[in-house]
């Protein structure tokens, strides 16, 4: 059975005073007997939300990282970095550092084997544009991604990974991927799973949806059977909205 995970990444926006209090009401409401719930702030806000949800199951994750332990890369954070300030998990390939800052599957890969190797789960984030899938190419882009970015893993690890589906041109647009067009992906994603390692690793792996994740439509597509949780934008940024979605009606 596939527990649901609903990460909330916060991007670029908040404070440090409106960070501690958002991951303490988090903290405090969410209902982590049933569901997952993670936290990925901005880095530099990293280690106050650690602090903020101590002693609570809520985890905290990154927004990203560098594949390298150490070295010479000025603005990167390295997985032991993240680890050492009390984070579990890492969001990579998020489609805004694929679509804005140049990233490749490669680029993705590269930090999907360092994050594994540091003990840190990767929420790996494959999706299509509007022109790909107005083109009917989503099937093909979505292979091409999850091919890409988790080339040379073996099943063992890849069942250490979360897989998020988000549709670019769903994210911050207001428009929503409809219950049906999400889990045909999802439900292709997770034959990929099947094809590539085995049953029991597709079985297993859960796969977020993320794109425009609202309360009035969370429950919609969190019932679709491959749908194993969302990964929340906008909405992650006010408690009462977030906590909608861990729990809708």
């Amino acid at each position: 059975m596939r527990r649901t995970l609903i990460a909330g990444n916060w991007k670029m926006n908040l404070n440090l005073q409106q960070s501690e209090a958002l991951a303490k009401a988090v903290a405090e409401s969410a209902d982590t007997d049933s569901v997952d719930v993670a936290l990925c702030p901005p880095s530099v806000y990293l280690a106050a939300v650690v602090n903020a949800v101590a002693g609570s199951k809520v985890a905290v994750g990154g927004q990203n990282m560098y594949h390298a332990a150490e070295g010479a890369y000025t603005g990167e954070l390295s997985p032991g970095m993240l680890k050492d300030v009390g984070c579990s998990m890492v969001i990579l390939g998020h489609s805004e550092r694929r679509q804005l800052f140049g990233e490749s599957n490669q680029d993705v890969c590269l930090k999907t084997h360092a994050a594994l190797a540091a003990g840190l789960t990767p929420i790996v984030c494959v999706g299509e544009t509007l022109q790909q899938r107005e083109g009917g190419e989503t099937s093909a882009v979505i292979r091409e991604q999850f091919e890409g970015s988790l080339k040379g893993l073996t099943a063992e690890q890849v069942g250490g990974i979360v897989i998020a589906y988000e549709p670019v041109w769903a994210i911050g647009t207001g428009k929503v991927a409809t219950p049906d067009q999400a889990e045909a992906v999802h439900a292709d994603l997770r034959k990929l799973l099947e094809t590539s390692y085995n049953a029991e690793i597709a079985a297993s792996v859960r796969i977020q949806y993320g794109g425009s994740v609202k309360p009035d439509n969370a429950a919609e597509l969190l019932a679709q059977p491959n749908i194993d949780g969302a990964l929340v934008g906008g909405a992650s940024l006010k408690a009462d909205s977030f906590l909608g979605i861990i729990s809708p009606r």
